[in-house]
């Protein structure tokens, strides 16, 4: 690590805005080092200030002004974290390590005013790209037609071999972004009504588990509308230090859907549900949205917790098959689900749930990590993708979108053919 500056030989650059970690939940460290077995970076890496314990160490160095907020390495400290919250978990003290880095983060990119090129990039890829659903369809499907063609091979021939890698963590099916009916009727008596939050990354290539999650929802006697008016959640923004614009996103979701006479908002990709989650914590400074940030959030419903919380109304038809349930850090860690995915697995006739070592561990998807920290990320999946291959599952069972698409890519390279599926698809295919 960067040597520490002399605070009495120079001014010290403390955090510049409001977004900084909070004080009062870097107090709630008493750094046992419970945290450490957790993390998968610490795991990795072996660095102190690569654990949790570290990195808030660094938190209030920058606080207490021994630590410069533009300091080259606390910005590589802060970015190597996965933020899959695994240590909050094991915290005694209750430390919200999440929103502690967030916040970090957002510091990050305000002391250190990046420069043009990368900075004209963050705003293509956070304004131009991720909050417009048409347009990552389109890069969805670009994406998949270049792998299809063989780009893979022409990059990594003109020694382009990080795009290449990029390439990899495309699904080998093609992207469906088909636009959903407004309304799915409920099967049967009506038993609730919910709006269905579609996301971005779910919307551009993961229509067609949009598609399933609102059929399993009327198959058990939910009503189900999808708004049109909504957009993206802002969990990516939020997650590398775009807090402004993750909270304009917020509102716009909140405009759009507050009103709505629904029972809860479900969503079906945990990154997403995590973050809706937070919206009051990100609104919190905003007199005049913190309320109903906080409304809006208590409404948010994971779909595995929404339907464990009703009851299947409808039991599904018989799947004979062995499968393995991986855990989404911000399905376990950031929302504390975990037992009802397995209870709607064990409601499937037929099927076979083998335990999954580490599945609890962080896959390396981690939002937008395994793009810029390509080689951990790489590292963390082939773990992942050892623990599966001893399962002996035939299939692979998740509840994120990002995972699904890093675990597929860990196992191809490791010449795996299993199969990883939504849990939402899987209960699709029991009720046809």
């Amino acid at each position: 690590m960067t040597a520490l500056p002399d605070p009495t030989t120079q001014h010290p650059i403390r955090f510049p805005n409001a977004d900084a970690p909070a004080q009062e939940l870097i107090s709630r460290c008493v750094h046992c080092g419970l945290c450490l077995p957790t993390c998968p970076t610490f795991a990795e890496l072996g660095v102190e200030m690569d654990s949790p314990r570290g990195r808030i160490r660094l938190m209030k160095s920058v606080w207490d002004g021994r630590l410069d907020a533009d300091n080259l390495a606390f910005a590589d400290h802060m970015a190597k974290c996965l933020d899959c919250r695994a240590c909050e978990t094991a915290c005694p003290s209750g430390v919200s390590f999440g929103k502690l880095m967030e916040g970090a983060r957002s510091q990050v990119v305000a002391a250190r005013r990046p420069k043009l090129a990368e900075a004209i990039l963050r705003r293509v890829v956070f304004r131009g790209l991720i909050a417009s659903p048409s347009r990552l369809a389109l890069f969805a499907r670009f994406g998949y037609l270049s792998k299809r063609l063989g780009a893979r091979t022409v990059l990594r021939a003109i020694r382009m071999g990080r795009l290449a890698e990029l390439l990899d963590l495309v699904p080998e099916r093609a992207p469906t972004a088909q636009r959903l009916p407004p309304r799915y009727a409920p099967v049967g008596a009506t038993r609730g009504s919910v709006a269905l939050f579609t996301g971005c990354v779910m919307r551009a290539a993961f229509a067609d588990t949009n598609a399933a999650t609102a059929r399993v929802l009327a198959r058990n006697g939910i009503e189900v509308v999808v708004p049109g008016s909504q957009t993206c959640c802002g969990a990516l923004h939020a997650h590398a230090g775009e807090r402004g614009d993750a909270r304009v996103l917020a509102k716009r979701n909140i405009e759009a859907l507050e009103d709505l006479p629904v029972d809860a908002f479900i969503v079906n990709a945990a990154g997403c549900g995590a973050n809706l989650k937070e919206y009051g914590w990100l609104l919190k400074d905003d007199r005049d949205w913190a309320e109903r940030g906080e409304a809006f959030a208590r409404r948010v419903k994971d779909a595995s917790e929404y339907l464990v919380g009703v009851g299947l109304a409808a039991r599904p038809g018989e799947l004979r098959a062995t499968v393995a349930y991986d855990d989404p850090c911000h399905l376990i860690h950031g929302q504390k689900i975990s037992a009802q995915p397995r209870a709607l697995l064990a409601a499937i006739p037929g099927l076979t749930v083998v335990p999954l070592a580490e599945a609890d561990w962080c896959c390396g998807s981690a939002g937008t990590y395994n793009v810029t920290q390509p080689d951990l990320a790489r590292q963390l999946g082939h773990r992942k993708a050892e623990r599966i291959r001893a399962s002996g599952a035939e299939m692979i069972v998740t509840a994120n979108p990002g995972c699904q698409m890093q675990i597929e890519a860990a196992l191809r390279r490791e010449r795996s053919d299993i199969p990883v599926v939504h849990l939402m698809d899987l209960l699709d295919r029991a009720y046809v």
